[in-house]
């Protein structure tokens, strides 16, 4: 009876200084154990950029869930058998490392178990004092209830040091392993379960021997609980020791740091970007730009049609690289598009009954009100075009003109309406030189107007963040259903650049005024992609040109996106015919405007043949040859005039026609109206009968 009186006499004792004891300490403080660092995250959950925390730490969020099995099953193995039964603190482990200590008059083994190394990384203490080891045991029990078996692990997951400012276990899988410990081998998960007994000693990149003794020390106790066979751990000790930290990855650096800046309290944000093309585009504007010479800068920016959504963006070459100044994200950069805007001029007037892709234009010299003379870039004419034709091959005069008809204000209006920000020189009204680049836009507005043309004509609002959906209604429109349905197929025929297919996507290029910005936007019916090329300070690049520098990457992303380009659908109020069968008033542009031909000095321009009035014998009926006749042919020329010439009969033109000597096939007996249009405007006709 008294031994027993004496036992509880102790052990109350004992309860009652724990009791006070717990009772010193101060409430349990998490803030800086739950600080992560922020990250930011691909459509999929992929890591596209860590940032550290305040303090310079690398610490990932993770759940165990996230974490190989074999990982987890290895940690508890070697850490703390009893993990899943104890409540904290494992008394079979205290009982054993007491024992040591009496025996040895030293600490030997601290018999702790995860939830309390959990407890010392919370409240670091250096002395490992009993003092220090009760606070541990008391905290450990603490964080059970609180966080439960789950919740401690992932704590454990979160905080465990890796050596320097590497803490938890997604950080030190992507700093030595260079991935996410989704999957990870035997000796992979051996060396992860083992650093953080002395990160220090045992670092890779600075101890890499220390590293394989500790992993193999693993490997081995593992094994010989059967977690592993003796095979496995064979296999694994042969494998290497990773001997250096990898770089975190660093994707979409300037919409990492964009999204960070919207919403710093945050410590996970995702993204719609696809991490899969956004590496790919990275690594084309990288690329190109070390081909292109010193200062260039690229940016190339993906849009989902469908939804809106921003799915590569790709600000600079290198973020880092400062001899291209990586740091400024060009996507969001006001420049002049050049050409890059005709095709919204031409919508405009094929949504209001100006033209249509058919309707015949002058391409020839013309000096618009003010004095403004504008000139193609190749310096010549073509003629008489259709506006079909004019779009395709980016002529200058017939844009200025279709500007003139619809009007400079409104056409600014129109794209600050579809959401556009434009802005235009200082103290300046809108004007013509407007279609040819006299304005600034951004990458981003260019791409959101051309996915506007993919969707019919609306223009999605952007999205960056799957969490937040764009309000419903507010799409913006450019263009009406058809005017859009012309003008993506009109650019779907658009001369492709050298070695790429054409006719596979539609697109349009720009080249800014003292070739100081090169453009190439293109889209299909699934995505829209836009590119630009120059120098982030403004200066002149000579040869700097959208259809060199900026279209040959825009097919190469395109190809990279993959699949098969899908055409935009045709609506079915779309008026598809050749110039001959559109209305009277559509056939050409009216030329009612206020402007002036340049004057020539060349001679008139005059059919010589056939005459006026003449009557053809080539043995035709009204229905074509007649008795098995050979292929009837009528020969025309032309003198005088500026070429090129344009051959039309009845206002369709000749296929051939395009010199001062051509030919048509007639496709039956009848009247016929023959005429020609040289560069400079002028023209001739005659009327013929055909027999």
């Amino acid at each position: 009876m008294g031994l027993v009186a004496l036992l509880l006499t102790t052990c109350g004792g004992a309860s009652l200084a724990l009791w006070r004891f717990i009772a010193t300490l101060p409430p349990l403080d998490l803030t800086q154990a739950q600080l992560r660092s922020t990250v930011v995250l691909d459509r999929d959950g992929g890591l596209l950029r860590p940032f550290a925390t305040g303090d310079g730490r690398w610490r990932l969020p993770l759940r165990a869930a996230e974490v190989d099995p074999r990982f987890l099953a290895m940690l508890t193995a070697y850490e703390d058998r009893r993990f899943a039964t104890h409540p904290g603190v494992d008394p079979a482990a205290i009982l054993r490392a007491a024992g040591q200590w009496l025996r040895h008059g030293r600490i030997v083994s601290g018999g702790s178990t995860l939830s309390m190394q959990v407890a010392r990384l919370v409240e670091p203490r250096a002395a490992r004092s009993l003092d220090a080891k009760l606070r541990q045991m008391v905290r450990a029990v603490e964080l059970e209830r609180r966080f439960g078996k789950a919740g401690l692990l992932d704590l454990y997951l979160a905080l465990a040091p890796y050596g320097g400012p590497v803490e938890g276990l997604r950080a030190a899988s992507r700093a030595y392993l260079g991935r996410d410990p989704a999957r990870l081998s035997f000796a992979e998960a051996a060396l992860l379960v083992a650093l953080p007994q002395a990160p220090e000693a045992r670092r890779p990149d600075r101890f890499p021997l220390a590293a394989r003794r500790a992993r193999d020390r693993v490997l081995d106790r593992v094994a010989a609980r059967g977690v592993i066979t003796p095979a496995e751990a064979r296999a694994a000790k042969a494998e290497p020791v990773p001997q250096g930290r990898k770089l975190f990855p660093m994707l979409a650096a300037h919409a990492a740091e964009a999204a960070v800046a919207a919403d710093p309290a945050s410590r996970s944000i995702r993204l719609t970007l696809d991490g899969r093309l956004q590496a790919s585009l990275e690594a084309l504007a990288t690329e190109r730009a070390a081909a292109l010479g010193p200062g260039l800068s690229i940016a190339i920016l993906a849009l989902d049609n469908r939804t809106g959504a921003v799915l590569a963006q790709v600000g600079s070459p290198g973020h880092g690289d400062t001899s291209r100044r990586g740091a400024i994200d060009m996507t969001g950069a006001v420049r002049s598009p050049g050409s890059a805007l005709k095709p919204f001029i031409y919508a405009l007037a094929f949504e209001q009954g100006i033209a249509h892709p058919e309707t015949q234009l002058d391409d020839r010299p013309v000096r618009f009100p003010g004095g403004y003379a504008p000139e193609n870039f190749d310096l010549g004419y073509q003629g008489t075009v259709t506006a079909r034709r004019a779009l395709q091959l980016s002529l200058n005069v017939p844009a200025v003109e279709l500007l003139q008809a619809v009007g400079a204000a409104r056409f600014i209006a129109r794209l600050r309406e579809a959401g556009a920000r434009i802005e235009l020189p200082r103290d300046t009204a809108p004007g013509l030189p407007v279609a040819l680049g006299g304005l600034g836009i951004t990458l981003t507005d260019l791409a959101r107007l051309f996915s506007g043309l993919a969707r019919g004509g609306s223009v999605p609002p952007l999205v960056r963040r799957p969490d937040r959906p764009p309000v419903e209604g507010s799409e913006r429109r450019i263009a009406e259903p058809v005017a859009a349905w012309y003008v993506a197929d009109t650019l779907r025929g658009a001369p492709p650049p050298e070695n790429a297919l054409a006719g596979r996507i539609a697109y349009k290029t720009g080249t800014s005024y003292g070739y100081r910005d090169a453009w190439a936007v293109g889209f299909d019916r699934r995505v829209t992609f836009a590119v630009w090329v120059g120098r982030p300070d403004g200066n002149a690049v000579p040869g700097l040109v959208g259809r060199v520098m900026a279209a040959p990457i825009l097919f190469d992303a395109f190809a990279r996106f993959g699949g098969e380009p899908e055409a935009v659908p045709r609506p079915p109020d779309a008026l598809v015919t050749t110039t001959a069968g559109l209305p009277p008033p559509l056939r050409h542009i009216r030329r009612d405007g206020p402007k002036t031909v340049a004057t020539s000095l060349t001679a008139t321009l005059r059919i010589a043949y056939p005459p006026d009035g003449a009557r053809i014998d080539l043995g035709l009926t009204e229905t074509g040859l007649a008795g098995g006749a050979p292929d009837a042919a009528l020969a025309l020329k032309a003198i005088g005039g500026v070429p090129p010439l344009t051959w039309m009969i009845d206002g369709s033109p000749v296929v051939a026609g395009v010199r001062r000597e051509s030919v048509w096939s007639p496709e039956g007996a009848g009247f016929a109206r023959i005429s020609v249009m040289d560069a400079a405007g002028a023209s001739d006709s005659v009327t013929v009968r055909i027999e």
